[in-house]
């Protein structure tokens, strides 16, 4: 079985693939630059033996971290509790299968690139992919599944969190989806009201843009843990995929490595 790791700015995503690309299992954690490869080991051992899965199940694994401070500890994880060598994306030797036609390839987060090699595999392109996580990106990949170029704004939580720090009177509040009502009555349901459909307007106006732009029939695919909550307000985005960066991930090691046992 593979074990593919998607550690991101604010989560990381363990997940566990049998031979037959079946997702067995998956996890969630904070993203924490101090947390150890033991303390990591005890907390998804625990886990995958709810699942009846053990490290001795492990065969493989595959990582994508946009975060360096915590690598030594999930490539320690890997080959200190599951005897596995991690394929580590972005490493000198990995080839993810897609040509990256920027100015600057080297600066592409590696969780991007996984997710144009999972898009552009299930549904072709070109396309814009949008990952709502602590940043939100919107990702131009051709007809060939080559990477073309972004978008890259503030999440809507790191948003959130900046008007909390330097609006004294305004409270804190969550993501939520608003009542149709747009005109708030009260300051919470105002804020609540603002940043939800302001986002909205965020990504319309950023989605209509990039195809002006570019001059092709873009296919918008979403994914990231918000992109159910924003697609249900807006038509421009046409389908949502949760498991898009893990699948990526899968593929990305298939392509560079044998099947794991």
């Amino acid at each position: 079985m593979l074990l593919a790791i998607d550690s991101g700015n604010t989560n990381i995503v363990f997940a566990v693939y049998d031979r037959t690309d079946t997702l067995r299992g998956s996890w969630r954690a904070s993203t924490e630059a101090k947390r150890t490869a033991d303390e990591y080991a005890v907390w998804l051992t625990q886990l995958m033996a709810l699942e009846g899965l053990t490290p001795d199940d492990i065969g493989g694994a595959v990582i994508a971290n946009v975060v360096p401070a915590t690598m030594y500890a999930l490539t320690t994880l890997c080959t200190r509790y599951f005897k596995v060598e991690p394929l580590v994306v972005g490493a000198p030797g990995t080839d993810v299968g897609i040509e990256v036609r920027i100015a600057r390839p080297d600066q592409v987060g590696e969780d991007r690139l996984v997710n144009a090699v999972a898009a552009h595999a299930s549904y072709g392109g070109p396309l814009i992919v949008i990952d709502f996580g602590t940043a939100t990106t919107f990702d131009v990949i051709g007809e060939d599944g080559g990477y073309e170029g972004s978008v890259i704004a503030p999440g809507i939580n790191l948003s959130l969190e900046a008007l909390d720090r330097a609006a004294a009177k305004l409270p804190r509040i969550t993501i939520k989806e608003p009542p149709q009502q747009v005109i708030g009555q009260a300051t919470v349901p105002a804020m609540e009201s603002g940043a939800y459909w302001g986002y909205v307007g965020l990504i319309e106006g950023l989605v209509a843009r990039i195809k002006a732009e570019d001059g092709r029939a873009l296919k918008v695919v979403a994914t990231g843990g918000l992109a159910p909550l924003f697609a249900r307000a807006t038509e421009c985005i046409e389908v949502v995929d949760l498991e898009l960066t893990l699948r990526g991930l899968l593929a990305v090691y298939r392509a560079n490595r044998k099947a794991p046992s």
